[in-house]
């Protein structure tokens, strides 16, 4: 696949309607507010889709929506999910037929310990699906192995078609760095995960991309945009802004993502089918108030 992934890539919440069942509308919703708000791609299905509490025909109904909607206006990333070697290959040829450009897989925690373990788990799926462009996850402990970058290389070396790294471990800047240093000529380049905790960062290191959560999509994306225009200044000023509401994301995760996009007019509730924390009132005072610093800074959503 000939796709060059770059700039921000938001992980699509998945919306659900009163009675708990997947909101097909409101998924097209997020899908064009992604694309106005500037995105460059979309990553559908990922952790912060709360992936492990959706079932396969959810996640192909919704990946089938998300292709119809974004009518190959911007790349798609599939999220290969997780399981044994075999389970992720069966769930990468189910999204192939959707347009996708590129598989994320996360090496498994087991792997921990066992490079080599974790080179033979990503070969194996790889060599099943040589078409496809394949982005290696390597989250920290316990949601990933959080291997080191040189194993993370070694790893990427020998194996053609893993095109990217998304690097989630901390610190998250001076791994991007080792991994560039280390990097094989094949690799297109590094992705920052975090959140966009840590974007600036990230991007003066040499990340070509980022994947953050879609409730801040549109100054994430100008974030992106001034900084490279070269205007790091302002860029720095917007992203010093947004910190406060990330660091409130970092704890209740797709909780307020999608509380966000229900105050922004993207979604219409703010339902998670995850055990995460719940919001008492002064949680969402705060959220409100941040919301408001942000507005000079945001459109207002209603008509995405």
């Amino acid at each position: 696949m000939n796709t060059i992934l770059n700039g921000i890539l938001p992980v699509l919440p998945t919306p659900y309607d009163s009675d708990d069942k997947v909101d097909s509308q409101a998924m097209k919703g997020v899908v064009e507010f992604c694309i106005k708000s500037g995105a460059n791609g979309l990553v559908f299905p990922g952790v912060a889709s709360e992936y492990d509490h959706l079932s396969q025909a959810e996640r192909i109904a919704l990946l089938s929506i998300i292709a119809e909607t974004n009518r190959g206006r911007l790349p798609i990333i599939c999220g290969g999910g997780k399981g044994t070697a075999n389970e992720i290959i069966k769930n990468i040829q189910a999204a192939i037929p959707f347009g996708i450009c590129a598989v994320m897989i996360l090496v498994p925690n087991q792997f921990a310990n066992n490079v080599e373990q974790a080179r033979l788990f990503m070969a194996e799926i790889c060599s099943a699906v040589p078409q496809v462009d394949i982005v290696l996850q390597n989250a920290p402990q316990p949601v990933g192995a959080g291997l080191s970058p040189e194993a993370v290389a070694s790893i990427v070396r020998k194996i053609p078609n893993i095109k990217y790294i998304k690097e989630e471990a901390l610190p998250s800047g001076a791994r991007i760095s080792e991994l560039l240093k280390h990097a094989p000529e094949h690799l297109q380049g590094v992705i920052g995960g975090g959140g966009a905790r840590y974007l600036i960062d990230e991007m003066k290191r040499g990340a070509i991309a980022a994947m953050p959560a879609a409730e801040i999509t549109d100054l994430h994306a100008k974030i992106w945009q001034l900084y490279c225009d070269g205007n790091e200044s302002s860029a720095r000023d917007l992203y010093m802004r947004t910190l406060p509401m990330l660091l409130i994301q970092a704890i209740y995760r797709m909780r307020l993502t999608k509380f966000v996009l229900t105050a922004r007019g993207v979604l219409s509730n703010d339902i998670v089918r995850a055990p995460l924390p719940m919001f008492d009132d002064a949680d969402k005072l705060e959220i409100n108030h941040l919301l408001s610093l942000l507005s000079p800074y945001i459109e207002n959503c209603d008509d995405k």
